[in-house]
């Protein structure tokens, strides 16, 4: 084995593989300086270049991006006090303070440097556990890793925003829209409505891309202003790195917090960053000033949110559980790679195994120096106007969306599930629910069938199964006890008191128990392994459904399944403000469908930067020019033709226009 751990280090340590590494941690640096996007939305954009990619290089590229995100997120949090990603709302406690005390750099320096002994910590780990865990993983059948994914998938819907109702019915949401296409056991087609798009279900790319980065832009875009308003980062580089030094040990102790942490399937970055925040504050005994500025409010988060990469990659790639949002999307692309997660990664594929290890320490290193260096250049770019960033991300999202099939039915679907991701940000239902379901629906329904199969129902008896039923319900009633609330404050749900300002409410949640009655009908309609467990799904959504609409309607104010963000919010940034992001995104969708995306996008990038950016002409042609060429070099990297429009099934054009 420990032949297997040097050569990994070797195959690894090749040109070819550090640049895309390198690659990668671009990648997840940019990704993480914008607020909000984080790893669900960065991996997302790489999974479509993962075709034809080298194993290793790929994954390589991957972890890059994981590693770094982490770190980079810390800018927005420290300079502009606004949350990078849900792994870094600890941080602006703190952090934020210390930047307008002038201490930007002490506090960013103590960020990095805690992340790289987080980020390395979890990576010896990983290599401990998979050493140890070897023997026990080799004796998982189909029928322990069923029940494994309902252990997932229980952790995920009870632990997951502020109401168990929403935890549960987003859960299935996601369970059902990972059902669309062909039955796993019998090759039905569920769910299709006669789109040929649908047969093969909706790409993980687009669902990704959908619920976590278009929210986050439409949210952006309708607060009008810079990114950060920040001051200059001041001194203290040396000073932070002292700081961590005489608070290693709660940096070691937060760190093992974070990769238990992440090893809970479903649990992730959402809370990981607070526990370990409040083990700090419960652990501080000399002089504490959290809240006002207290070095050790930065250390101890920032030391958890990397550990728990390591943490997070054990069900992953292990028991083909992703361990948070992130790693959803990460398991999606070894899929792509045809690297199949569970019990091979300890037997056949150590090889690889090992090297995300490495990959992983590697990256921790890489992306803190990185971002030790560039400091002050991203620092500057932090407060530039989104609106100027906007068109760029859009274009990239909508580039990256279309890759997974190639149609235009991707934009469209991107579009579709874009409006679903900002009502569910904007009524407090737990996306990331949504999405691990998703990626669990066909692995739960395929280890279940075989269950079936090999071992009929007496699986159901097998000591595995046994146990690990009982540790799901143990976790359920632990989640029933000790919930997590991670939906903030935005949008007080003491607001909401009259019934108008309630309607809104319980109209999304009656749309989405429609959606539940429609997917149990066609569920109906198959044979029973085509049925089982899209019925079964549809029935536990519609329970949640009926549970959380009498609460709706007649709960007091302050009631945790109330919430409306929109009732937080200035005048300024009403409705219209609200979906004004979502239909630049539709004008361009719709602008593809008319006249190919190309064409589109360089219609699109002019008239956002003047009308709505309100950018001068030169600068405005300057970046379109920018952003065609480098879509065209992309596109020409990747043999890609746009998705065509109307205009092209009567008008032979030359590329890319056809």
């Amino acid at each position: 084995m420990a032949d297997t751990l040097i050569n990994a280090l070797a195959t690894l340590l090749t040109f070819q593989h550090l640049l895309y590494m390198l690659l990668g941690v671009s990648v997840g640096l940019t990704v993480g300086v914008i607020p909000g996007l984080g790893g669900i939305a960065g991996l997302s954009l790489l999974v479509p270049f993962l075709y034809g990619m080298d194993e290793v290089s790929a994954l390589a590229m991957l972890i890059g991006l994981v590693a770094v995100i982490p770190t980079s997120d810390t800018f927005s949090s420290v300079l502009m006090g606004i949350p990078g990603s849900s792994a870094s709302q600890a941080t602006v406690l703190d952090g934020f303070p210390l930047a307008r005390q002038g201490q930007a750099a002490r506090a960013l320096s103590a960020a990095f440097v805690s992340s790289m002994f987080g980020g390395l910590f979890g990576a010896l780990v990983l290599t401990g556990f998979v050493v140890i865990a070897r023997p026990l993983i080799l004796m998982f059948g189909s029928a322990e890793l069923f029940m494994l994914t309902l252990f997932g998938l229980s952790m995920v819907a009870v632990l997951a925003g502020r109401s168990l109702a929403k935890g549960l019915a987003a859960c299935v949401v996601g369970l059902l829209i990972g059902s669309i296409g062909g039955s796993p056991a019998t090759g039905e087609f569920r769910m299709i409505m006669g789109f040929d798009y649908l047969y093969d279900g909706i790409p993980l790319v687009v669902v990704g891309l959908g619920f976590f980065a278009i929210p986050e832009i439409a949210d952006l875009l309708r607060r009008n202003a810079a990114i950060a308003e920040g001051s200059a980062l001041g001194s203290g580089w040396g000073q932070g790195l002292r700081d961590w030094w005489r608070n290693v040990f709660l940096s070691l102790r937060c760190s093992g917090m974070g990769c238990m942490i992440g090893a809970i399937p479903g649990l992730g970055g959402s809370v990981v960053d607070w526990i370990a925040y409040g083990h700090a504050v419960q652990s501080t005994k000399s002089d504490p000033k959290f809240g006002q500025g207290d070095i050790r409010g930065v250390v101890a988060p920032e030391s958890a949110n990397n550990a728990m990469q390591g943490g997070a990659l054990l069900p992953t790639m292990l028991f083909g559980i992703p361990g948070s949002g992130s790693m959803a999307v990460f398991l999606g692309g070894m899929v792509l790679l045809g690297i199949e997660p569970g019990p091979a990664m300890v037997g056949a594929d150590l090889d690889i195994t090992y090297s995300v290890i490495w990959s992983l320490a590697i990256a921790n290193v890489m992306g803190a120096g990185i971002c030790l260096m560039l400091a002050q250049p991203i620092a500057r770019l932090t407060r530039v106007p989104f609106q100027v960033l906007a068109p760029f991300m859009i274009a990239l999202i909508c580039f990256a969306a279309f890759q997974a099939t190639r149609d235009l039915a991707d934009l469209v679907a991107l579009l579709a599930l874009g409006v679903l991701g900002v009502l569910m940000k904007r009524f407090g239902w737990p996306r990331p629910a949504l999405l691990i379901g998703y990626v669990l629906a066909p692995q739960a329904e395929t280890y279940f069938y075989q269950a079936v199969q090999f071992y009929d129902w007496g699986f159901v008896t097998r000591p595995g199964v046994i146990i690990l039923a009982l540790l799901t319900v143990a976790s359920v009633v632990l989640g029933l006890r000790n919930r997590v609330d991670d939906t903030g404050a935005a949008g007080s749900v003491e607001a909401g008191g009259t019934d108008r300002q309630r309607l809104p409410q319980v109209l999304f949640a009656a749309a989405i128990g429609l959606f539940f009655l429609w997917a149990l009908r066609d569920a109906l309609g198959h044979s029973f392994l085509g049925m089982i467990f899209p019925a079964s799904a549809a029935v536990i959504g519609l329970a949640m459904i009926a549970l959380l609409l009498p609460q709706l309607v007649t709960a007091a104010p302050g009631h945790k399944a109330r919430f409306d963000a929109e009732l937080a919010v200035t005048p300024d940034q009403g409705l219209a403000g609200m979906w004004g992001g979502i239909g630049w995104i539709a004008a361009l969708v719709a602008g593809s469908a008319v006249l190919g995306f190309y064409a589109a996008l360089l219609l699109f990038f002019p008239a956002f930067l003047l009308l709505r950016a309100r950018t001068r002409l030169v600068p405005a042609a300057l970046m379109t020019a920018s952003a065609a060429g480098v879509v065209l070099l992309l596109a020409w990297a990747l043999s890609l033709n746009f998705p065509y429009g109307l205009a092209q099934e009567h008008m032979a054009l030359p590329w890319p226009f056809s």
